[in-house]
């Protein structure tokens, strides 16, 4: 059972998962090693610049191939319906195969493709299934919506000192989710014990992220290309 708050709240988590995704494709590329700039840089900068005809020339061919970059990009492209018709269902299709590949971008997206019940049956558990990929690598908007998810008991045993965490760890890995988060941990310490609050902040300073290295998702996409059913896909 979802929450009107929570529907409205991942409405907008969506919009910041997307853009924050794209934005974090720009950094994840300028931390590659100095080289010419390929297929999937020329795609994504044309992408950024709105030229979305040369993106989807440039990065329809690495999304077949399996580049999870790529892949997720060209998803946002059908969701938003920028130089395609919108499409949620082949969007998902494109972020599925991304997520699949620990691309944590793509698995807080569809995380809330699945809450909201766009392009997918609405399924709360795959929801949080999703978002607790993506908030193990750090990702802050699944790690928000986990905390919502801990704080109403939606799916999941109510659990304050969970939300509080997850809520916490959002607030402190970006700085675009500081206040968003800083409310949510403001309400929900009001609930909540000083014992409990401290076990939580426990929690939240002694978490690691779990890292996907930009060499595993090469090495990802290459095994990918064996991948049957990657041409089903428009």
């Amino acid at each position: 059972m979802t929450t009107n708050r929570h529907i409205q709240c991942s409405g907008q988590n969506m919009k910041r998962t997307i853009n924050y995704a794209i934005a974090a494709v720009f950094l994840s590329l300028s931390f590659v090693a100095p080289v010419t700039a390929g297929p999937l840089e020329d795609g994504v900068a044309a992408f950024g610049r709105g030229d979305y005809a040369t993106a989807m020339v440039l990065l329809r061919p690495l999304a077949y191939q399996g580049n999870p970059q790529a892949q997720d990009v060209l998803a946002t492209m059908y969701y938003e319906g920028q130089g395609v018709p919108e499409r949620h269902t082949v969007a998902a299709q494109w972020y599925r195969k991304a997520a699949k590949q620990d691309y944590r971008d793509a698995q807080a997206t569809l995380g809330e493709m699945y809450f909201v019940g766009h392009g997918v049956p609405q399924s709360d558990a795959k929801a949080i299934a999703w978002w607790r990929k993506a908030a193990d690598q750090g990702d802050s908007s699944a790690g928000n919506s986990l905390g919502i998810m801990y704080e109403k008991g939606t799916r999941v045993p109510l659990n304050l000192v969970l939300a509080y965490k997850w809520y916490s760890l959002a607030a402190t890995s970006d700085p675009n989710y500081k206040l968003v988060a800083k409310r949510e941990l403001e309400r929900v310490s009001q609930l909540m014990t000083p014992a409990q609050i401290a076990k939580a902040q426990g929690m939240a300073h002694e978490w690691k992220p779990t890292t996907i290295s930009q060499s595993r998702w090469y090495e990802m996409s290459v095994r990918s290309r064996a991948d049957g059913d990657t041409r089903s896909t428009p």
